[in-house]
């Protein structure tokens, strides 16, 4: 145990030189790590030399750890591979910091910077890759370094103990050749080791340029943002005589030859996900064939379903936008490049996926909105003539304030705003902002504030155009959830239509939700408001909040809200899934399902708990405080709460009880509806609900008439006048009960003479009924035929009868009553 801790010694010694690792030589650096690594392996107090006995075994051993670690050294040495990574990322920063002068990049467009910004990232996100490989075979190195080391450390101080022992000569020898083959490996492992340090130091260098690059564009960005407010070119008409506008003064950077070079890296340095996004393609592409024909199918019985699912009517055109808007989120860092080349190929799929109704409300504004976007994002090839693409920005902006006003009144023309929809309002609100927009963009232009101008037109565009997008995509997804939906594709699993139903209903809801979300994000993102909002809103969700030990923040708040919103929510759905759709399909004991969903939905419940208190910030001493006071008031106050809650468990595991059975508890009879945690809830025969505690089911007694079967025995009881044969009786009463509906055969029923009354034979039917639901009306149904039975036969049900015998009367009441029954006065 002593040798393996002092092993790990010389890597806390490795790591703290590699922090000054760029200011030394890679032979300093090599030198003082293993002169720190031998200082601490001859530590006589520190190290045991070993016995006699031992020193053949270990030999064996440690020189065979020698020779594999020369064996390692001779091979191919991975720090090549890592060496010409490293040099083409180190090449890659280098041509594109020389092409990036901070005095030129106020002359960049928004676009043009965030495209940078994204180049500077890979690079970073590349060089972490490589740390990561880097830093895997450092670890390899300087651990064979450590082993070495304590290892000789070990061997040194059993050639010194054996100079003042009596050791044979043999054994010193075996002790200096172990030394030897030590020293060997050490030798051999000294150049790699020295090679791994010294590109862990051009790793730095590497990294510091990168971040450096990094804070050049966010300074570029934080003055663009402020350029907004002030003239930052000179008037139209002024701006022909700039030197600064000339095509010799522009930056490198603003070629194409970067956004090629930084697709081609991002190309090869990305296939994974470039492959995955390949095989979503391949994949959609015959699933939504296979839709195209079923929605066939079904608007052809069900015509009602065309519109909704027009979408899936047109696969290739779907197909195209959900490949081309995944790029978005599935390479969200990928080039700019990349991305407006997807969106402009999207534009004619788009157009062809939009519904009816928005053609209906919008007019041919989107036809408008994707030309002008087109045309727009045109500008591009201009970047690096930036009076051309001033011009260009001004007659963009132009153009699309004259089509967008004469869409505007031409709308009004047609529908009156006195007779238009809610959505058409709206969207004519919408509209004449942007043509405000639009004239405070020109006017920017021509007088100067070329950014602002920029920021206005491209906001305005890109909006108009990105909402087009989302929409499609958001109808693709929803005609899929409404083919999910009809009657015919759920037809064969009732349970899951029934439940999964809302489930989907909500799902395209949250589709239309989400695309929204994303739409405000990216116009608020294109009209540069977004950042500052962002920074606001992290001020407020952060600004801690102290109680005491306790610090929260209305972020960590608004997180433990959402999450145990979601826990609730997953809980539900699986506990749903689980008792109808999966548990109920299979052999199982009888209340196992409803056991299993009821504690599946609890533990989620409490798990979802555990993760809002995690992601809210509380930690274990925190949650320690708080269960205390629980404890405290468990003990006071909370026991009968405790109670049920254990009760409960007790319940779900012994199953006396399920949902579905009949059960009589101190005088309430009724059927269980749900048992949960602390109280089960039982409906009445007159409909009423009933909460009784689970502690209470548990102590009093309990009738449950449907725990281990649906049986029920019928009594019905009959007297039949004396002279009535008995036999012929026993003999009516049993065909009676054989041939009631409901009644079962087995067990028989049985019919007993069961006493001598005062007036009559007493007979009694005993039947069974598996119906237990229907056996008050089985019952009366007997009981009715076994009335007309001894009708037919002519036996007498008697009743009882009694004489009265007055011994005086009044004399009013002596005389014969009149013709009406009353009484004649005396």
């Amino acid at each position: 145990m002593q040798l393996a801790f002092r092993s790990r010694m010389p890597l806390p010694v490795l790591c703290l030189y590699l922090a000054v690792a760029p200011a030394l030589g890679a032979q300093d650096l090599l030198s003082t790590v293993k002169g720190q690594v031998r200082e601490l392996g001859t530590d006589p107090a520190a190290v045991e030399p070993i016995s006699a006995r031992n020193i053949p075994a270990r030999a064996d051993v440690d020189e065979q750890f020698a020779q594999d670690v020369l064996r390692r050294m001779s091979q191919s040495d991975p720090a090549d591979v890592l060496e010409q990574q490293l040099a083409e990322l180190e090449a890659g920063v280098a041509r594109l910091g020389a092409r990036m002068r901070d005095e030129q990049l106020h002359l960049l467009p928004v676009l043009k910077l965030e495209s940078l910004q994204r180049n500077w990232q890979f690079f970073d996100k590349q060089l972490d890759l490589w740390r990561r490989d880097w830093q895997r075979q450092l670890d390899r190195y300087s651990e064979d370094a450590a082993q070495l080391a304590s290892r000789r450390a070990a061997w040194r101080a059993t050639r010194e103990h054996a100079r003042d022992s009596a050791v044979a000569p043999a054994l010193l020898e075996r002790v200096d050749d172990v030394l030897r083959q030590i020293d060997k490996a050490d030798r051999a492992i000294s150049v790699p080791l020295a090679r791994q340090l010294e590109l862990g130091r051009a790793g730095n260098l590497v990294q510091a340029s990168i971040d450096a690059g990094l804070r050049t564009l966010a300074a570029a960005a934080a003055n663009l943002d402020r350029r907004l407010g002030v003239a930052d070119s000179p008037p139209l008409w002024k701006a022909w005589k700039d030197p600064r506008f000339s095509r010799k003064g522009l930056p490198a950077a603003t070629e194409s030859a970067v956004d090629r070079d930084f697709l081609r890296r991002y190309v090869s340095a990305s296939s994974e996900g470039l492959w995955i996004h390949g095989a979503f393609a391949l994949l959609a592409l015959p699933v939504l064939i296979w839709l195209r024909n079923r929605s066939q199918k079904l608007i052809s019985d069900e015509p009602e379903m065309r519109p909704s699912t027009q979408a899936l009517l047109r696969p290739i055109s779907s197909w195209l936008v959900l490949v081309l808007v995944a790029t978005l989120f599935f390479q969200a860092d990928a080039p700019t490049l990349l991305h407006e080349a997807a969106l402009l190929i999207a534009v004619i799929p788009v157009l062809r996926l939009l519904p009816k109704k928005v053609f209906d409300v919008l007019g041919p504004l989107p036809y408008g909105a994707t030309a002008l976007y087109v045309l727009q994002r045109l500008g591009f090839v201009l970047v690096a003539h930036p009076l051309w693409y001033r011009v260009h920005l001004l007659a963009v902006t132009l153009l699309t304030l004259a089509a967008l006003t004469w869409m505007l009144l031409e709308a009004r023309r047609r529908t009156p705003t006195a007779v238009a929809s809610r959505l058409q309002k709206v969207s004519r609100t919408v509209g004449w902002l942007g043509v405000a927009a639009l004239v405070v963009s020109a006017a920017a232009n021509l007088l100067g504030n070329v950014t602002l101008s920029e920021v206005l037109t491209g906001g305005t565009l890109d909006s108009g155009y990105l909402g087009l997008v989302l929409y499609a995509g958001a109808t693709i997804l929803g005609s899929i959830t409404k083919l999910l939906l009809a009657r015919r594709a759920t037809a064969r699993f009732q349970g899951v239509a029934q439940h999964t139903g809302p489930l989907l209903r909500s799902f395209a809801r949250l589709i239309k939700y989400g695309a929204l979300a994303v739409w405000i994000l990216l116009t608020l993102n294109e009209f540069r408001v977004l950042r500052p909002m962002v920074d606001w809103a992290r001020g407020v969700l952060t600004y801690p909040i102290g109680f005491g030990a306790i610090s929260l923040t209305l972020g960590s708040v608004l997180l433990f809200a959402i999450t145990v919103y979601v826990a609730f929510w997953i809980a539900r759905t699986v506990r749903t899934l689980l008792q109808d759709e999966i548990l109920g399909r299979m052999s199982l004991p009888r209340g196992v399902a409803n056991s299993v969903s009821s504690l599946t939905y609890y533990a989620l419940i409490l798990f979802g708990l555990l993760i809002a208190l995690a992601a809210a910030g509380f930690k274990v001493s925190q949650l320690a405080i708080v269960v205390g006071a629980l404890s405290v008031g468990i003990g006071f106050g909370l026991q009968n709460v405790v109670n049920n809650f254990v009760s409960g468990l007790i319940l779900m595991f012994e199953r006396p009880i399920q949902p579905g059975d009949v059960v009589e508890i101190t005088g309430t009879s009724g059927t269980v509806r749900e048992i949960g945690m602390r109280a089960t809830t039982l409906i009445t025969g007159e409909g009423a609900d009933v909460v009784v505690p689970n502690g209470t089911l548990l102590s009093e007694k309990l009738v449950n008439w449907t725990l281990s079967n649906t049986n029920r025995r019928l009594d019905v009881d009959v007297g039949v006048a004396y002279g009535s044969d008995p036999k012929q009786v026993l003999e009516l009463l049993k065909e009676v009960a054989l041939s009631t509906p409901g009644v079962a055969a087995q067990p028989a029923p049985v019919v007993l003479l069961m006493s001598f009354g005062a007036s009559s034979l007493d007979f009694g039917v005993r039947a069974w009924t598996n119906e237990f639901g229907d056996w008050g009306i089985i019952r009366s149904n007997m009981a009715v035929r076994v009335h007309d039975a001894l009708k037919d036969a002519g036996i007498e049900i008697p009743f009882p009868q009694q004489d009265i015998h007055l011994r005086s009367m009044p004399s009013g009441l002596t005389a014969a009553p009149d013709d009406e029954g009353r009484p004649k006065p005396g």
